[in-house]
């Protein structure tokens, strides 16, 4: 079992940045951020493939950037209060596509990071 945590959550005014971290225990060929917001269906925002390739939900395309090192980022710019919402970190063992829409493709997950955008 992968084991991930995140961090840098927090509560901000609309136009304001977050970055969020995710640390995992072992290396993921695929790894993507999650949201869900009260009530609301879980939402894939981006994936990143071992090789580097990434994906963006259209909603947060322009405004957040994932990103991996030795830890998985998610640089999110221009906040919205439509972004208010609890984060997650996944990682998926095998999906070569690697596509964060594909929730049921990611076998392991954090225990998530609140972010509050107020207007």
């Amino acid at each position: 079992q992968l084991q991930l945590l995140e961090s840098g959550g927090g509560s901000v005014q609309a136009g304001e940045s977050l970055r969020l971290s995710c640390r995992a225990s072992a290396v993921a060929r695929c790894m993507a951020w999650f949201r869900q917001a009260p009530g609301m269906e879980r939402e894939g925002v981006a994936s990143i493939a071992s090789g580097g390739m990434t994906t963006y939900a259209d909603s947060v395309k322009g405004r957040f950037t994932i990103s991996k090192e030795n830890i998985l980022y998610l640089q999110m710019d221009s906040l919205k209060p439509e972004d208010t919402a609890m984060y997650y970190c996944a990682a998926a063992r095998q999906f070569s596509g690697c596509y964060s829409s594909d929730s049921d493709r990611f076998d392991d997950w954090g225990q998530g990071a609140q972010v509050t955008v107020s207007s």
